[in-house]
């Protein structure tokens, strides 16, 4: 799955390439907003809010802030992307799995593929669709205390499942979890109340995301390109700090509008060092 950084850098190249241009043409291959036409609408920006995307636009003739302007909601899942395409460029992808194509009276267009939510409302309404959002790591409201207190609110709760609650922190996904545990030498198992340097392991957070976000690839072990990850994807290899070997399992999370100790699960994939970070 895409992480933070992964779609504030998505956000950016479409920014670049659409922000100011008129629409010649828009396609969305939703059911509900398949007979939508934004010929004519302009892109004024393009925008990430944690793991979210939105394209905000204005309407022909718009000449007032917030005058009928909609935005275009859209979440990566955990095989989306949105590719930049110039005048004429054939896509790199299979035109079936495409969910929204937006082409600019230049001919440069974005194009959505396997996108796992796209819907477009009104811009003033965004609160509904990101509002339940947390502090966006890479986001000006960043808000490292506040994070920390929804963190903490959960005590029981294990800390490799709250790093991923997006409604803790914005922006953090399977990669960046497994490695900020084992950056904060804790088992991804252990209960956030029980980590000994919680407001540690936010500062870190943090401090990866900025690092990476304008890097073409991620580097989070800091070893280079054959070592991009402490333990993420390691199973088997020694640690790169003690050589014991990394260990897979996986950690049960709630699934999206379920209460955070509540109703279903998923299993998602961990790695952890055993001695680097045992589990007390």
């Amino acid at each position: 799955m895409p992480e933070g950084d992964n779609v504030y850098q998505a956000a950016r190249r479409m920014h670049a390439a659409l922000a100011g241009k008129r629409l010649a043409a828009s396609d969305f291959r939703v059911p509900a907003f398949a007979t939508l036409d934004l010929a004519g609408w302009t892109v004024l920006e393009v925008v990430s809010r944690g793991k979210h995307l939105l394209h905000r636009l204005a309407p022909p003739g718009s000449t007032r802030d917030g005058d009928g302007r909609l935005s275009i909601h859209s979440h990566l899942s955990m095989e989306g992307s949105w590719q930049v395409y110039g005048p004429g460029e054939r896509w790199r992808k299979p035109g079936h799995t495409a969910r929204a194509a937006l082409t600019a009276d230049d001919g440069t267009s974005a194009v959505g593929f396997s996108l796992g939510l796209l819907e477009v409302i009104a811009t003033a309404e965004e609160d509904a669709a990101v509002g339940h959002l947390g502090p966006d790591l890479l986001g000006l409201d960043w808000d490292p205390a506040l994070a920390e207190a929804n963190l903490r609110a959960l005590p029981e709760r294990a800390v490799g499942t709250a790093l991923l609650d997006q409604r803790n922190l914005a922006g953090i996904g399977n990669i960046y979890r497994c490695e900020l545990c084992f950056l904060g030498r804790v088992h991804p198992a252990t209960p956030v109340g029980a980590v000994p340097d919680l407001p540690g392991m936010v500062a870190m957070a943090k401090r990866l995301l900025e690092a990476n976000k304008s890097r073409s690839r991620n580097t989070v072990g800091g070893f280079g390109p054959r070592n991009a990850t402490w333990v993420y994807g390691r199973t088997g290899q020694p640690c790169l700090r003690c050589r014991t070997r990394i260990v897979h399992g996986s950690l049960a999370e709630p699934l999206p509008g379920t209460g955070p100790l509540l109703g279903e699960t998923r299993e998602r994939d961990i790695y952890w060092c055993p001695n680097c970070q045992p589990l007390r």
